[in-house]
């Protein structure tokens, strides 16, 4: 599948990797549908990116809205062959914080929203992707995950936040064998430190202390990187059930 030809459903889309992607998808001649709980940022993205992008306010973790965003998404597009799921929250915290233990529902919000919503997202695309016209080798779309390299070298503070890219990760392979048969390939990326809102909204000394970590090239990741292996992924029909770090060489210290 050429990129130009994609109809994708980006959660996060409103910003970081997921707007990136969203850009890229534009710029090629695709159309994007942009899921986000950011109402104000998401309606101003997709304006931004012309007649061809659209926003639907969706929360993942709730399965209602994930099935009536999907639809409504593939009905706007008029088809839908690519997901990528960049919503997510870091979720840091402490197992034994100094104000006490994590209380499970902190811990559980976080599974919620990285884990549970993006099985959400895939399974309430599968089920439209599958009656997509199969291509010449039997092809119907591409699911993409966004996991971390927390979920190898989780650092302290990381419990809740690399259990879920640890989970994304490890349902990817799983799934993928599943809807082999449909057509539906699965693919998860593991990005390292990335300039995403969050990171820039931190001191310079931060952010440079960040980039030192990083072997080659020693800087932060930016989001077009991302969305160039997204394209890479959805063109190569080889790409199926891995994971690929995207992270300069970076391994994670303790703290």
């Amino acid at each position: 599948m050429k990129i130009k030809e994609a109809r994708a459903v980006i959660t996060g889309g409103a910003s970081g990797l997921g707007h990136a992607v969203a850009q890229r998808v534009i710029a090629e001649g695709g159309k994007a549908v942009l899921l986000d709980v950011q109402e104000a940022a998401g309606t101003a993205a997709a304006r931004a990116l012309g007649p061809n992008a659209s926003y639907v306010r969706c929360d993942v973790t709730s399965e209602s809205e994930v099935n009536a965003s999907i639809a409504t998404a593939r009905e706007r597009m008029n088809g839908l062959n690519l997901v990528v799921n960049c919503a997510g929250v870091v979720g840091a915290g402490r197992v034994l914080g100094r104000e006490g233990p994590m209380a499970g529902e902190f811990f559980t919000k976080v599974i919620h929203i990285n884990l549970i919503g993006t099985f959400l997202i895939d399974k309430a695309a599968a089920a439209l992707m599958q009656s997509n016209a199969p291509n010449e080798d039997g092809e119907r779309g591409v699911i993409i995950h966004t996991s971390s390299v927390a979920a190898f070298e989780g650092q302290i503070g990381q419990a809740a936040y690399s259990a879920t890219k640890a989970g994304v990760m490890g349902m990817t392979l799983p799934i993928a064998r599943e809807f082999a048969r449909i057509g539906i390939r699965v693919m998860a990326i593991a990005p390292g430190i990335f300039r995403t809102p969050m990171v820039a909204g931190m001191p310079e000394e931060v952010q440079k202390s960040l980039a030192a970590q990083i072997p080659f090239p020693s800087r932060l990741g930016k989001p077009e990187e991302y969305a160039d292996l997204v394209v890479s992924i959805f063109q190569n029909p080889m790409l199926n059930g891995e994971t690929i770090r995207l992270d300069g060489a970076i391994r994670l210290q303790p703290k």
